[in-house]
């Protein structure tokens, strides 16, 4: 699908400033080296499935499907060493890191749980670790400010702009600029400068490798919906990758709708952006008629980003995926369904994709497989839930 190096058609790329040029050009090199390398990736996969605990198991939601009318089953990333698919990211990354003699690794993020998988990684591999956060998201995801601090890492508090993950993500390139002799920056989603999309997207395509096999073994069939949350859009690739060949399977992705589209408090990039640069890649990200970033809004710190990685705006282009949303208040309510019927307490971001499954029930085909990526857990997001228990 890519039509060039970096691309995804007219997606992607490396726009960025000239001191991130060669540092970008040397991890390039050493990602195409490491995965020709059976070294690295026996070693990789030995870690996904002694440290990471891969493969995560996928669950019959029993209750909820026979509510629903269809067989609903959840890929269970939350089961995933330190709660979320971002391990599987970190762990790819940080052994690149050590290949590349690098000592420190540095991060962004919103929901915490990449910056919580960067810090476990770094203690694992011996390396220092810095993450960059938002003080709006320290404040709404304090629990994982907590872990991040107590697997050794330093947060750096970022009270510039919106003080989410957009300006976090600024601050970790521009720190990256100054220190990368020395420094990896463990991006955290399939977006940026090339490499990191395509880098993201394979270490997260694990998810949809097990996915799939796991689905032919449980119904001896393919789902006929795929669905997965979408904010820079690392765990949406990663579950679509096992499916994009099969023409017959539905990709639908789930943007976060905040308060609505009307209310221009939200973060679906689909439903009211235009295509763009950000943070080195050109892709869809919501900005005004003068090209400025627009702010952002959702109940999720980790889908409060106003881009979207570029495959997605490939995969939307090309009419392979699809995207909608889901707002503040349907994924709130998803969250406490899927708790309640099934003993499961989903990540705000995971509850968005269940929410669009919930809402459209009655337009789903009757008896059908649907699969739900389950991206994380939901024990961070207790303060932000707060207000609406």
């Amino acid at each position: 699908m890519k039509a060039r190096p970096g691309y995804f058609g007219l997606f992607g790329g490396r726009f960025v400033p000239e001191t991130l040029v060669e540092p970008l050009r040397a991890l390039t090199k050493a990602y195409a080296k490491a995965r020709r390398d059976p070294s690295f990736n026996r070693e990789l996969a030995a870690e996904l499935r002694d440290f990471v605990g891969r493969p995560t198991p996928l669950t019959f939601a029993r209750r909820l499907s026979a509510q629903l009318g269809l067989k609903l089953y959840l890929k269970r990333e939350d089961l995933a060493h330190t709660g979320a698919h971002k391990i599987n990211n970190t762990v790819g990354q940080a052994l690149l890191a050590k290949r590349m003699k690098k000592t420190r690794l540095i991060a962004e993020t919103g929901a915490g749980q990449h910056g919580v998988a960067t810090a476990a990684a770094a203690a694992r591999y011996g390396l220092s670790c810095t993450v960059f956060m938002g003080t709006e998201d320290m404040r709404r995801q304090a629990p994982n400010v907590d872990r991040m601090r107590l697997l050794g890492a330093e947060v750096v508090p970022v009270s510039a702009g919106t003080r989410t993950l957009k300006d976090a993500t600024s601050e970790a390139l521009r720190v990256w600029s100054a220190t990368s002799s020395d420094t990896h920056y463990v991006l955290g989603s399939a977006l940026g400068p090339h490499p990191y999309p395509t880098m993201v997207g394979d270490f997260q395509s694990v998810i949809g490798t097990e996915a799939r096999r796991q689905v032919l073994a449980a119904c001896g069939r393919l789902p006929w919906e795929v669905v997965a949350c979408v904010g820079g859009g690392s765990n949406a690739i990663g579950i679509f990758s096992g499916f994009l060949k099969d023409k017959g399977v539905r990709l639908t992705g789930v943007e976060a709708g905040g308060r609505g589209i009307g209310s221009g408090l939200h973060a679906a990039r689909f439903s009211g952006g235009r295509p763009g640069v950000l943070h080195g890649t050109y892709t869809y990200l919501l900005q005004d008629k003068h090209g400025q970033v627009r702010n952002t809004h959702s109940v999720s710190a980790g889908l409060d980003y106003p881009a979207v990685g570029p495959e997605h705006a490939q995969l939307r282009a090309l009419g392979r995926a699809r995207y909608v949303f889901a707002t503040d208040a349907e994924a709130v309510a998803a969250l406490k369904i899927l708790c309640r019927l099934e003993g499961i307490l989903p990540a705000l971001e995971s509850a968005h994709a269940l929410a669009y499954v919930l809402r459209e029930r009655r337009r789903l085909r009757k008896g059908s497989i649907v699969l739900v990526n389950l991206s994380g857990r939901g024990d961070k997001d207790m303060p932000a839930l707060e207000p609406y228990l």
